[in-house]
């Protein structure tokens, strides 16, 4: 075979394959600058609207298609978790927004409970207080927080049959003045006697009298300690008529002084009982009895000489 018959000729195209002179980055570089303008001008209709106009463009883009097309509720006014899904799982049956007088008594709640952990934890680190533990009886009422110091046969809080405070009764309330003033709650003092009747002739001076001159004598050593003078809205003496221990009248422990750190529901009462708007409730505010009135009973009272 002659060499010409396996001869093999390749012929080229000229202007084929030449990289700067092809089209196709010119209309990428036309999308590109398309969606940059698209982009800036959506930016600059946002800067121009008014945060009304904003919220319903949002509204727009968050409701289903299926809901908008059939004028269906907003998704902010349903009670759904997806948008057009089905109801909240985790919603419960009767479950309703807090409002503002709910919101602010839970959260004086709160600050009573902090206030009675920390007497707790200064009656236990605070020398003063640790040796009279037994005497300091601190609970939460519906009336607030209720700090009530007792009697006891060796350890008076009181002269006998007197108002006068002995040294150690003075230093209790002394180092606790000040602590009170760390809550905005107003403060009531009311002084208890036991049910002993002296007679010793002297008729115009008795139980009612003796427990008002105590709770009195308490609330001076108070603002003495350093707590503010407006703090205390009442200052009460109930004689022997409310014991800790109704079983034996006589006990020691009946004698004593409550102190009670007033919540708002209370102090809003006792306020509006003082200005004679009693009847005129405020909104969002229940009214509920009083723990220190609600066993006071009617009773006959014949003055007699002090008690201790």
């Amino acid at each position: 075979m002659s060499a010409d018959k396996h001869r093999v000729i390749i012929k080229k195209v000229a202007g084929e394959g030449g990289g700067h002179h092809g089209g196709g980055w010119k209309i990428a570089y036309a999308d590109f600058m398309t969606a940059m303008m698209a982009f800036f001008l959506v930016m600059w209709l946002l800067s121009i609207s008014t945060p009304k106009q904003r919220e319903g463009i949002a509204e727009h883009f968050r409701m289903p298609l299926k809901v908008a097309l059939s004028g269906g509720e907003k998704n902010s006014l349903s009670s759904s978790v997806i948008p057009g899904g089905g109801p909240d799982p985790i919603a419960q049956e009767g479950e309703e927004k807090l409002s503002d007088a709910e919101r602010a008594e839970m959260e004086d709640a709160a600050r009573l409970a902090d206030m009675k952990k920390r007497l707790d934890d200064m009656i236990e680190s605070s020398p003063i207080f640790k040796q009279l533990r037994s005497q300091i009886l601190i609970d939460i009422t519906t009336e607030g927080l209720r700090l009530q110091i007792v009697d006891s046969d060796k350890r008076p809080m009181f002269d006998l049959a007197s108002a006068r405070v002995v040294p150690h009764m003075r230093a209790i309330l002394r180092e606790l003045g000040p602590t009170l003033n760390d809550l905005p709650n107003k403060i009531t003092l009311s002084g208890h006697t036991d049910a002993i009747v002296y007679t010793n002739g002297d008729r115009a001076y008795g139980n009612w009298e003796l427990s008002a001159d105590r709770a009195n004598a308490s609330r001076r050593e108070l603002v003495t300690g350093g707590m503010k003078e407006n703090k205390v809205l009442r200052v009460v003496g109930l004689a022997d008529s409310m014991h800790l221990d109704n079983a034996e009248p006589r006990n020691p422990i009946n004698r004593r002084i409550s102190i009670i750190v007033l919540n708002r529901q209370t102090q809003d009462r006792i306020e509006r009982e003082n200005s004679g708007e009693l009847d005129k409730p405020r909104v969002g505010t229940s009214l509920r009895p009083s723990t220190e009135a609600a066993d006071l009973k009617p009773a006959s009272f014949e003055p007699s000489a002090p008690t201790q």
